[in-house]
């Protein structure tokens, strides 16, 4: 848009097919407020040659069906529409109705999987009664708005504190868990990928007792309805206030089983070992502050077995990074009997030494690192332009051994779990600073 109104230079985009279904559809509905021309190319291209690179530039557009290249030019020379030439604020969603009129419950069920308002379970239906008595949970008005921009990619899609308090309902909520929903919500548009990527709730501080949120034994498993009911809420939450719908707003390929109850847990501080500060602490948070911290990722590796005393944890777990995505993140979550080995009997005195040692230690050849294509879409730009470790790390041959965590803060560690055996996961997931859920209390 700059380009085009500042310089006077037509622009198109150039997109996968995938994306112009999103661009020509809710961007366009809840952002531009206009259409932008498109076209598009199959999809997934990367791992291809270029013979086969060159017939897709050599084929046709998938969204007018002419040749490629004379689709570009039309696009960038062809006179604007009525529709293109509007400018200014984009109209604002047509407003939703506060109620839906009555009906049977099975039609409502029905209906609310119809229209994308389910994760495919019954939900609880939010009838007002059940609303006024959820709102209850927090001294935040209803009408209040909540965030603006929570679409994908940050389109506009408001909402307010009643609408989570609906989807609080209708995930099986109880009214003490609305400010954890309302934190929760408060961080939409979730991050998103094609290549099937999951998140985490982590919970700190003193709401994890108030609403019993499991943090010990079976803690990664449904097995307490605080963990269960906040980590399906943020599936609704996604669906019905960020819009996702696959094929629409959303194409993960494969998808994420992580993803049913995104990995919703608290960490079991009363287990920390001395010097070990809970993740909260660790980012600037006071202790009795209580917060929700989200987590994205893709990769979940379990140890699959006790620690041994021949090969030290820190060890296992420095190997296992070598599978990670690549992304210069890692977070473990480990049950508290292995934080206190690596404590008390391999000397790491807190969270951070732990993370300055993988950082030092953990290495993959330098081929590997480039053939994740997160990493070279995400990092290979900015070693081109000379930006180090990865501007060194293209020139050095392929099997020079790299050190591909080169940041130990991007190293975090979770405790967690029941002591009943020294396990843990090693995960290559990244997290925020953390939100308050005091604030909406």
């Amino acid at each position: 848009m700059t380009l085009e109104k500042e310089y006077g230079i037509p622009t198109v985009s150039l997109s996968n097919e995938n994306i112009v279904s999103f661009g020509t559809g809710p961007h366009q509905e809840y952002s531009t407020g206009m259409p932008l021309r498109f076209v598009g190319v199959p999809y997934p291209f990367t791992g291809l040659g270029e013979d086969k690179l060159g017939e897709w530039l050599r084929g046709k557009d998938r969204v007018s069906g002419k040749s490629l290249m004379p689709a570009i030019v039309d696009a960038l020379t062809e006179p604007l529409t009525a529709e293109e030439r509007k400018s200014g604020t984009p109209p604002e969603a047509a407003a939703e109705p506060r109620f839906l009129p009555p009906d049977t419950e099975d039609n409502l069920q029905r209906l609310f999987k119809e229209r994308g308002w389910t994760d495919f379970n019954p939900v609880i239906l939010p009838t007002e009664e059940r609303v006024r008595a959820m709102l209850r949970g927090t001294s935040h008005r209803p009408d209040e708005l909540v965030k603006k921009e929570a679409g994908t990619f940050g389109t506009s899609r408001p909402f307010t504190v009643e609408k989570v308090a609906v989807i609080a309902v209708m995930a099986g909520a109880k009214p003490e868990y609305l400010p954890v929903i309302l934190a929760l919500a408060s961080q939409v548009p979730y991050m998103d990928s094609t290549t099937s990527n999951a998140n985490m709730v982590l919970l700190s501080g003193p709401i994890r007792r108030e609403i019993g949120m499991n943090s010990g034994i079976g803690v990664l498993s449904p097995t307490a309805e605080a963990n269960s009911v906040i980590g399906r809420s943020m599936n609704l939450i996604h669906s019905i206030i960020q819009g996702y719908k696959e094929g629409e707003t959303g194409f993960s390929s494969l998808g994420n089983p992580l993803r049913y109850n995104n990995m919703t847990l608290a960490e079991n501080e009363e287990a920390l070992p001395e010097g070990w500060k809970p993740v909260h602490v660790e980012n600037g948070h006071p202790p009795e502050a209580s917060v929700l911290t989200i987590f994205s990722g893709w990769n979940f590796v379990n140890c699959s077995g006790s620690v041994v005393e021949h090969y030290a944890p820190q060890l296992l777990m420095r190997d296992f990074t070598r599978v990670l995505a690549a992304t210069g993140s890692a977070t473990l979550i480990m049950d508290p009997s292995v934080a206190r080995q690596l404590r008390e009997t391999q000397g790491f005195a807190s969270k951070g030494a732990l993370g300055e040692w993988l950082s030092k230690n953990a290495e993959v050849p330098a081929a590997t690192y480039w053939a994740n294509s997160i990493t070279s879409g995400m990092t290979a730009p900015l070693g081109r332009q000379g930006l180090e470790p990865y501007a060194t790390w293209l020139k050095v041959p392929g099997e020079t051994l790299i050190k591909h965590l080169p940041n130990a803060r991007n190293i975090r560690t979770i405790v967690a779990g029941g002591e009943t055996a020294s396990v843990w996961f090693l995960t290559d997931f990244m997290g925020g600073r953390g939100v308050s859920i005091d604030h909406w209390r």
